[in-house]
Parts: C-alpha cells; sequence; structure tokens
C-alpha cells in the first residue's frame, strides 16, 4: 500500500507542474504594418520566454509576410493583409525575422527567445 501512495503523490506532484509551466506561458502580440513588425528605430527586438506564443497580428493596408532568417528554428507565415500568425517558440536563442515582401532591408525585426 505505501509503494502505491508514493506513485500517487509522484503523478499529482508532476500534474501540478506541468499546469504550473502551462499556465505561467504567455501570448505576445506583435503588430505587423506597412514595412514593420514593431515600431522603432533600428531593428526592434522582442523577448519572450520559451514555452511562450508569439502572434503576429496583420494591421496595415499592404499585404505582408514573415520568415525566419536566421534562428535555432526555421516558420514563416504567408503574404497576407489581414489576419494573425501564431507560433510557440521552444527553443531559445535569436531569430531575425524579415518580410519577403519588402525585403529583409526594409522590414524585419528581432525575436530573442530566453
Amino acid at each position: 500500500m505505501p509503494r502505491r501512495r508514493t506513485l500517487t503523490v509522484a503523478v499529482a506532484v508532476a500534474a501540478a507542474a506541468l499546469l504550473t509551466a502551462s499556465a505561467a506561458a504567455t501570448t505576445r502580440t506583435v503588430q505587423v504594418g506597412d514595412n514593420y513588425f514593431v515600431r522603432a528605430s533600428g531593428v526592434p527586438t522582442v523577448t519572450v520566454r520559451a514555452g511562450d506564443t508569439v502572434r503576429w497580428k496583420w494591421v496595415g493596408r499592404r499585404p505582408h509576410d514573415l520568415r525566419v532568417a536566421s534562428g535555432p528554428v526555421r516558420f514563416a507565415s504567408s503574404a497576407k493583409r489581414t489576419g494573425t500568425y501564431s507560433r510557440v517558440v521552444n527553443r531559445r536563442g535569436t531569430y531575425t525575422i524579415v518580410c519577403d515582401v519588402h525585403g529583409a532591408r526594409d522590414q524585419q525585426m528581432k525575436l530573442v527567445v530566453r
């Protein structure tokens, strides 16, 4: 009987840890406007934690896309004028994200995952 109780306690502790980890994850929204990802001078940087969701929301009038030009994991959206694209980022590192429609020089951002 003591072994069964130990197993039950271990399962309960593991479940609580999973719930705590998933509750701690957040969503960060980045606006995709006409020739910008984040309004800032220079190359803007957004920092999130591993396990967070990054949601890009299209707010401009012209179509844009996003693509990881360099980083631990590659991903990309389709070109669109409205809507969103979301990605859970689990791999730590620095991602350079560009818009292929407007060119890496004109529209890019850094995503830092800690």
